[in-house]
This record gives structure tokens, sequence and C-alpha cells, in this order.
């Protein structure tokens, strides 16, 4: 019985079309069928929950625990807020944050039992594989703990397991911390978008970084290892660090000669 071929009349066309030009094209991509759109549920890990966001459960927490940030300082490089009421932030999450797209998570510290941040799926794209997360924006109390670290791992090995072939991240070019917080997390830069939008009647040049399925595997083994106990000391403190890993995991093999 012949080999059934399963490529779209269109992409032969493309090859053979390709093969007289002596045009180079992309690698097959075999067997591909589109992941489905992430669910509405919870991610459970050792130092922290990511919880679909909630008004009724979470929205007080997080406002208290943003109203800790005196400064405002998360709020720079955000397109909204920051917000002087909780009835103010409660309806933007009214308004902003019950979508499908972007779907917005709060982040739940099992210390503590609060929210004390969110972040997002957004842009999300099965056909093409692809799928972003954003919107992050971590209080005070979740500022470099485990749990904040957790949380991105656990959003990432979910968009994998469900079969994204492309994991965004993107930021505005002059946010210095979500860039450093990008290249130790094992996104790959891509490049800088240029007056990529306006936000807050401010030009926004858009960092673009991104992890592919095939840096995944080492990656997850790299936060594995990071996150596990025998990585840190009776008084917290970190014996391997995260970006020693993850910038281990990316390094190529030495080539053998």
């Amino acid at each position: 019985m012949p080999k059934r071929n399963t490529k779209p009349d269109a992409a032969d066309a493309a090859d053979a079309a390709a093969g007289n030009l002596d045009l180079p094209l992309g690698e097959i991509v075999a067997d591909w069928t589109p992941p489905p759109r992430p669910a509405r549920r919870a991610m459970r890990g050792t130092y922290c929950i990511v919880e679909p966001l909630s008004i009724e459960k979470h929205s007080a927490d997080l406002f208290a625990a943003n109203r800790r940030d005196r400064e405002n300082r998360i709020w720079v490089y955000l397109p909204y807020g920051p917000f002087d009421t909780l009835d103010a932030y409660q309806q933007w999450l009214a308004d902003s944050c019950l979508s499908d797209d972007p779907l917005f998570f709060s982040i739940i510290d099992r210390r503590t039992g609060c929210a004390a941040g969110v972040a997002s799926y957004l842009r999300i794209d099965p056909a093409a594989g692809a799928i972003e997360v954003g919107h992050i924006n971590y209080a005070p109390a979740l500022q470099r703990t485990v749990a904040a670290t957790e949380a991105m791992f656990l959003m990432m090995e979910n968009a994998f397991a469900l079969g994204y072939r492309r994991y965004e991240w993107k930021c505005n070019a002059l946010n210095a911390n979500s860039r450093a917080a990008a290249a130790r997390l094992g996104f790959t830069f891509e490049g800088v978008f240029r007056q990529a939008t306006v936000s807050k009647s401010r030009n926004r040049d858009t960092a673009w970084y991104a992890v592919i399925d095939k840096q995944w595997p080492p990656l997850r083994a790299a936060f594995q290892t990071w996150l596990s106990a025998e990585n840190f000391t009776p008084t917290g403190a970190q014996k391997k660090s995260l970006s020693t890993l993850t910038a281990t995991a990316l390094t190529p093999p030495p080539t053998q000669r």
C-alpha cells in the first residue's frame, strides 16, 4: 500500500517551486496538530499555586500586597495602574482580566495562603503553536522568592505539555529588571521592535524573548534542579543559581573532532 502523503497540496506546490528555484525551506513539522487552548485551572507547585484569577477571592489580597510598593515601581512599565482604591482595582480586573485571552492567574504564596502576584497567558495562537506569558506583576512580598520563580516554571511547563512550540516573553525594552528575568529563566533574546506601541503617552520599544520546544527538556531539568530542596541551605540560600543552570542547559555540547 503506498505511503499516505500528509502534506497539504499547497506545501507540495511550494516544495516543487523551491526545488526548481534552488530556494531553502524550513524543516517539515511532521504530524503537526495545533494544541488546545490552556484551561482555566490551577497549577500547583511546592511553593505556590497558580490559580485562575477570581475578583471575589483574590482582589483584596492583591490590592493590599500591591499597596506595599510605596513608590509604585511595579506599575511603571505596565500600560495600566497604579490604582488608588480597591474599587478602582476591582473594576479594572472586571474589565480586563476575565477573558480567555489574556487568561489571567493569581499567584498564591503557599507560606501565607494569600495572592501576591498575577500573570497571564496571552496572544494564544494554537494554529502556530505559539503562546506568550505577560501581564506579570509581582507585589514586593512575592519578588525574589522561590514561589515567584516556580510560578513561571509551572506556566511554562503547562504550555509545553499542551503541545505549544513557542513560548514568548515581551517587555518594554527599557525594563532592565524584566529583561534580566527573561534571561535568568532561559529565554533567548530575539531583538527589539522599535516604536511598537504607545504606553502611558510614551513611546515603547518592545524586546522579544522566547523559549522553543527543543530547548524545553534541558531547561525543565535546570528548573527542577534549582527548585529541589537540595539546592537550598537551611537558611534558604541557593547553592546553584538559576542563571547558571539555564545558561548551561542552553549551551551546545562541544563538537567532536
